[in-house]
């Protein structure tokens, strides 16, 4: 399909459209509450673009374990790369949590005073438990490290904590449009359990790259 067009020019005045055609002002909660949801999605899309391609991984092939970012061929066995999947359930898992962020934001772009949620603006049930599975599951196979750890590492991982840092921001405007408008419970559930799967999936990506964790020093 063609677009034919982009701007609109209503928005010009500092107002723009929620879901049903109510217009709220540009500087309203609700708006920073989905509007951050966007901004999470977007760094979301740019940590996919920055995971490892998996041939790169010494699962796919023990002979080329010396080129792999883990560095030592001996170092790969322990990694959770060698599974044959790498990183690849994390990555659809991630195009996954994607199109449930456009769920999640057409929701909060929903006055539900003034007008009915439609199906795309509800989040399906299960995706909380899966986003748990997928915390539970990383954290079996990394190593149990003590102390708070420094965002970075690796450039993937570096992201993964920009993207956890935005759910988190995303949360607290969202409990903040909550105290004065419907939001599903399950709406704040499950950008709290985004941003714990963020974080865990930073350690994996670090730990799958042979990158070391840099602890907080303690004063």
């Amino acid at each position: 399909m063609k677009i034919t067009k982009v701007y609109t020019r209503t928005g010009d005045g500092g107002t723009t459209s929620l879901v049903g055609g109510v217009r709220i002002s540009k500087t309203d909660i609700r708006l920073e509450a989905y509007g951050t949801v966007d901004e999470l999605n977007s760094h979301i899309g740019l940590l996919i673009a920055l995971l490892p391609a998996e041939p790169e991984c010494p699962a796919v092939s023990p002979q080329r374990a010396p080129e792999c970012p883990a560095v030592s061929p001996q170092k790969a066995p322990e990694c959770p790369a060698v599974s044959p999947q790498g990183l690849k359930p994390d990555r659809e898992l991630l195009i996954r949590i994607q199109n449930n962020l456009f769920r999640v934001g057409a929701h909060l772009a929903t006055d539900q005073s003034q007008t009915p949620l439609y199906p795309y603006a509800q989040l399906p049930e299960g995706e909380i438990e899966m986003v748990e599975k997928a915390i539970d599951d990383i954290i079996a196979l990394l190593p149990e490290k003590q102390g708070f750890v420094l965002p970075g590492g690796s450039v993937p991982a570096a992201q993964c904590h920009v993207c956890r840092t935005v759910c988190r921001r995303a949360e607290r405007c969202i409990a903040t449009l909550a105290e004065t408008a419907t939001v599903g419970p399950e709406i704040m559930k499950y950008i709290n359990r985004l941003s714990d799967y963020l974080f865990i999936l930073s350690k994996k990506i670090n730990f799958n790259m042979g990158c070391d964790e840099i602890l907080a020093q303690k004063a």
